[in-house]
């Protein structure tokens, strides 16, 4: 192996702080970044499909241009390549929402996430693969092709992010932002063998971000460390008064909280619905990773989720109604340019009768109320298999291709995960495992409304004693 190959497959390894702070010490620069991360992207992504377009010129442009900033004038995130799930806007640039719909869609204005991280110092490569419109959680895509799992590519990336996911896990890019309304952050995360965070619903502005469901829909990053989302986080999260939905509480130093320190946090671990039917290599997983968290200092709490049956339900209501709303008129017009799947979906929610999308959201706060009340009293987090299977294949999950049980399978990825969402609570990803087919198996950390730093720093103590999230999937080793 020539030297060259050897100081990118160096620059590839490093996680997100790292290459920041390499650039920051002079020790590589934004160019040799984006050089290592296209010669990725050239040698693995025709067999992963993570992208949906590169922009490789205008990438190094920026780059070049990123290292003539003086030092006193860079950002958190200076000098880093990353890209995105193609549904974020960039004045200008495509943004095809995995649709056929938006397959020329250049918008006229940028998402206030990208301009915060650009603020940063941070430039994107070109637009993420994901599911069209963001509705399926398995990576399938009809119109650009499905995205493939880099630790096995006849497997599931897990959706709607599944280019993000599978970007990160591949050693493509060092983070990539992705979406979650019932679990498509976490989902890509837990099956790609990243780390991936939703914050609390309204912690993010979503001004410039393609919607799906108005009272779900959380932007949030995927990454290979606990460490890499907090920065993040810090970067993106805060009021927008673009978006006036966006919380205006204060932003914390995320980073700051992550000393590996679990002493004294009550941790719960839930003895109804999240554990139900659990394969068993994932609960082993799952039990592996409560005695590292017993190891830090943390105390393993049993509670009862009070109304989660409900509050699934519930989830599923209003994110299908709100959805089949925003796209009420496309519908209506092109109903041929949807997937089988997506199309069938979107009928069916109009459907659902308005007192029982009212009921749903009427219920919201109550519910979170006694949760508050009922868990978060006992407890400072409670944790849970991301996903309760081990990862599925694409075909045994496509519903279109009309594969038996591909319906149950599907539907099945993100039993925990749409719960979470319905209640607002943030929620961390990371990998704690692998199965027999050796891929990997995901954990989720909830906390308290705003507690996002509780959470990360729950993932960042496991990482502290683990290697999952440093593994990279074997044909992407170099």
């Amino acid at each position: 192996m020539n030297i060259a190959v050897k100081h990118a497959s160096a620059l590839t390894a490093l996680s997100l702080t790292e290459a920041a702070e390499a650039v920051a010490k002079g020790e590589t620069t934004a160019v040799e970044l984006a050089k290592a991360a296209l010669d990725a992207i050239v040698a693995g992504d025709e067999r992963v499909n993570a992208f949906i377009w590169l922009d490789a010129e205008t990438a190094l442009e920026t780059a070049a241009a990123l290292d003539k900033v003086p030092m006193a004038e860079r950002g958190k995130l200076h000098g880093v390549p990353l890209a995105h799930k193609d549904m974020y806007y960039k004045a200008g640039k495509l943004s095809t929402c995995g649709s056929k719909i938006r397959a020329e869609f250049r918008p006229g204005y940028t998402a206030t996430v990208i301009e915060r991280l650009e603020a940063q110092g941070s430039f994107a490569l070109g637009g993420l693969n994901m599911a069209e419109f963001a509705q399926n959680a398995t990576g399938h895509n009809q119109h650009y092709g499905h995205c493939h799992n880099p630790w096995g590519l006849d497997y599931c990336p897990g959706g709607s992010s599944s280019g993000s996911g599978a970007a990160v896990a591949a050693r493509f890019v060092y983070a990539a932002l992705g979406s979650d309304t019932g679990g498509s952050i976490r989902l890509p995360a837990s099956l790609c063998g990243v780390t991936g965070i939703k914050g609390t619903q309204t912690r993010v502005s979503r001004h410039g971000v393609m919607p799906l469901s108005f009272s779900a829909d959380n932007v949030g990053p995927l990454a290979r460390t606990a460490k890499d989302c907090a920065r993040i986080m810090a970067v993106i999260a805060g009021h927008d008064p673009k978006d006036p939905t966006s919380a205006k509480e204060p932003v914390p130093d995320y980073e700051a909280s992550l000393d590996g320190d679990l002493k004294g946090l009550k941790v719960g671990v839930p003895k109804n619905y999240f554990l139900d039917d659990v394969d068993p290599e994932v609960m082993a997983a799952f039990e592996a990773m409560l005695e590292v968290l017993k190891g830090r200092g943390a105390t393993l709490v049993p509670v009862t989720i009070p109304h989660i049956e409900a509050v699934a339900t519930y989830g599923g209501v209003v994110s299908r109604v709100e959805g089949a709303t925003i796209h009420a008129e496309w519908m209506r017009q092109r109903p041929q340019d949807y997937a089988v799947h997506l199309n069938s979906r979107l009928y069916a929610s109009m459907g659902i009768p308005a007192v029982v999308y009212a009921e749903a959201l009427a219920r919201r706060g109550p519910i979170l109320k006694e949760i508050a009340a009922v868990v978060f009293s006992q407890v400072d987090v409670f944790v849970a298999p991301t996903i309760r299977c081990k990862a599925p294949t694409l075909l045994s999950t496509d519903v279109d291709a009309g594969t038996p049980g591909a319906l149950d399978a599907f539907n099945r990825l993100s039993l925990n995960t749409r719960p979470i969402n319905y209640m607002g609570l943030p929620s961390v990803s990371a990998p704690c495992g692998l199965d027999s087919n050796g891929m990997p198996i995901g954990f989720q950390v909830q906390a308290r409304p705003f507690g996002e730093g509780k959470a990360l720093k729950v993932a960042d103590a496991f990482q502290r004693d683990t290697s999952y999230h440093r593994e990279r999937p074997p044909g992407f080793a170099v």
